[in-house]
């Protein structure tokens, strides 16, 4: 009698990768691309048609000022999925996993609060006071023409065609709840990844995992070698 062969066991499907959602600011990205082709244009020119120190200084001044350019226009960034926040600043990249965040706070500037009362500021998110009062004024002139509206299709709807009510009339239609601006509108995701976590967790400790800080050499290099470049040439100069 044979007895059956154990079967190996059925191969795992591989866990999938977590999404990320990407937030940047459109603005500062823009800004940062003319200031770079700016800075290229004037750069470039002294490098080639300048005399004596003057394409030293253009190198120095180059090597310095891209960097700090690119820091704090093109690198912020904001990347969120269902088990962290991770924040590109200008200088630095911090990891906060949800159960290590306490709040969201908007204010002059949107920060993310952790559970030992460290503040990291949102760069790519930056608050903007102009976008709100002008979501405001929308929302109080659709709410104006609604009303009005309303109020004209009453009038009408008494003395229609033929004795019968008026159909032509057209109401505005008012958005559901108030009118935000896209800033305000990313905390609020944000916000929402951050309490899905907690319901998902329950009345668990915070999870696993720490917050951890990373400087940025990448940018912090280049621009601490062209500082130092540019201050020896300003001084034997």
């Amino acid at each position: 009698m044979t007895t059956p062969d154990h079967e190996s066991p059925a191969p795992q499907p591989p866990v999938p990768a977590l999404t990320d959602r990407i937030y940047r600011s459109p603005a500062g990205m823009a800004g940062g691309v003319l200031l770079l082709a700016l800075m290229g244009w004037l750069g470039i020119d002294a490098l080639v048609v300048g005399e004596g120190r003057v394409p030293w200084l253009a190198l120095a001044s180059l090597i310095l000022g891209v960097p700090l350019v690119v820091a704090f226009t093109l690198r912020p960034a904001v990347y969120a999925n269902e088990e962290r926040l991770r924040v590109r600043n200008p200088f630095r990249v911090v990891v906060l996993p949800w159960g290590r965040v306490v709040s969201l706070r908007s204010g002059y500037s949107n920060e993310a609060v952790t559970v030992d009362g460290d503040k990291y500021q949102l760069w790519a998110v930056p608050v903007s006071l102009r976008a709100r009062k002008r979501a405001s004024r929308k929302e109080a002139r659709m709410q104006a023409e609604a009303a009005a509206g309303r109020e004209g299709r009453r009038t009408r709807g008494s003395r229609g065609a033929f004795g019968g009510p008026s159909r032509g009339a057209v109401v505005p239609q008012v958005p559901e709840g108030p009118l935000r601006a896209e800033t305000d509108k990313v905390m609020d995701e944000l916000r929402h990844l951050h309490e899905a976590h907690e319901e998902a967790a329950g009345p668990a400790p915070q999870g696993p995992g720490e917050v951890t800080v990373r400087w940025a050499w990448e940018i912090l290099g280049p621009a601490i070698a062209g500082a130092v470049l540019l201050a020896i040439l300003v001084a034997v100069g």
